[in-house]
């Protein structure tokens, strides 16, 4: 019984990393498409991200002799340090492949080493417009991380668990019955957070190439080849891991059937990335005096989720 025990947690595991490696570039595609259809074109193909990333590992980088080692350690550590973070998150009902008490605090801040080191690379170059995508983008985080945590403290409260696998177990889904109010306040303000973290409209527009109103794709003009495909491939999976919390909320999983879990988990991000397209389609970008006001806002709403669960 041990033995089948260990074998299960192993398939689980493997299904997870599978799934957080293969999965996360089709996420950007279904987004494309969405933002397509809405503009009355039949857009690029899904799988377009995962051709870029192809072409983009068989060309050759160009590296300006005025940057250092920290240049390359950019992309390898950001791109390290986000998929370390995902496998502290659940998928599909499952139990995270890592998991212990607090793991959401370093969750956070695996998150946050990535963006130190993007940041360090886009610094490196010493060029001004890259330098002043750096200033934008920790500036904007030091508003997006209280409103994450405020987040994450309402749903350890909630949960009674300090753990991401209990704090986003299916049984999460009962505390719409009992705290709706708190489950939505959570539920918006993360969604603020997690297109602001990922650069998206309103907070930035990632297909746009205009430097004085880029905040994350200005930081990386300088990579190209391999280096560029890490920066590509890490921001698609970051997307995925802040879409599944707000999956593994609003679609708590618990069918009994694993292939039914994983299928129903996978369908619901499919749907997140409709929404992400829907949204980047109806919005506009922020003006950037604008952006701080929204994060803010995001930490009033999380944290008033908060102050409804401590008052009851």
């Amino acid at each position: 019984m041990i033995r089948s025990l260990v074998l299960g947690s192993i398939v689980d595991a493997g299904l997870h990393i599978l799934v957080l490696l293969a999965v996360p570039p089709l996420l950007q595609g279904v987004i494309v498409k969405t933002k397509a259809r809405f503009g009355g074109r039949v857009g690029a193909p899904v799988l377009q991200p995962y051709f870029d990333l192809a072409k983009l590992l068989r060309k050759e980088m160009v590296i300006s002799r005025t940057t250092s080692w920290v240049f390359l350690a950019g992309p390898a550590v950001t791109l390290t340090a986000t998929v370390s973070a995902a496998l502290l998150l659940p998928f599909g009902g499952m139990t995270a492949p890592v998991h212990f008490a607090g793991d959401l605090v370093l969750f956070a801040y695996l998150l946050a080493v990535g963006r130190f080191f993007t940041a360090a690379a886009a610094l490196d170059t010493g060029s001004a417009f890259e330098g002043m995508g750096a200033a934008r983008e920790v500036t904007f985080a030091c508003l997006a991380e209280p409103a994450m945590f405020l987040g994450l403290l309402a749903l350890v409260k909630l949960s009674g668990s300090l753990e991401l696998s209990g704090m986003l177990a299916p049984d999460i889904g009962t505390a719409w019955g009992r705290a709706a109010p708190t489950m939505v306040m959570i539920v918006a303000g993360l969604f603020v957070i997690v297109l602001a973290e990922n650069s998206r409209i309103p907070v930035d527009d990632p297909s746009t190439h205009l430097e004085l109103t880029m905040i994350h794709e200005v930081m990386v003009l300088d990579h190209s080849g391999p280096a560029l495909a890490a920066v590509l491939y890490g921001a698609s999976i970051k997307l995925f891991a802040m879409g599944a919390i707000l999956v593994q909320l609003v679609v708590p999983v618990a069918l009994g059937s694993v292939l039914l879990d994983w299928g129903v988990f996978l369908a619901a991000m499919m749907a997140f990335a409709i929404v992400v397209g829907v949204v980047e389609s109806c919005m506009a970008r922020l003006r950037l005096l604008y952006v701080s006001n929204l994060l803010v806002g995001a930490g009033v709403i999380t944290g008033f989720g908060l102050l409804l669960l401590l008052v009851r």
